[in-house]
């Protein structure tokens, strides 16, 4: 607690302290921000192909890789989900009889 308070009177020193409460100190605060320019969606999209460009992408052999260890995983998996819920719905089914 003593730590919280600390931390707020070091705040309140540094100008950083309560928010202003009346709705028109709150506006004055919120006017004193400059406003974010805008980019054109042309401007963004040039800096988005730019971007992906340095973007270094797999080559074939490195996605066919993937794609079979993927697949690998997601059927043994598959099988063990399979191999619990098979023998627990035997044992299930085994001691309500």
């Amino acid at each position: 607690m003593s730590q919280n308070r600390q931390t707020r009177r070091l705040m309140e020193k540094q100008g950083e302290g309560k928010a202003p409460k009346d709705k028109r100190a709150k506006a004055a605060a919120g006017a004193a921000r400059p406003k974010k320019e805008r980019t054109s969606p042309a401007t963004y999209l040039s800096e988005v192909r730019s971007e992906l460009k340095k973007v270094v992408w797999p080559d074939r052999a490195e996605v066919v890789n993937s794609t079979v260890i993927v697949l690998i995983a997601i059927v043994v998996l598959t099988a063990f989900v399979f191999g619990v819920d098979w023998v627990s719905s035997k044992f299930i089914l085994w001691l309500y009889e």
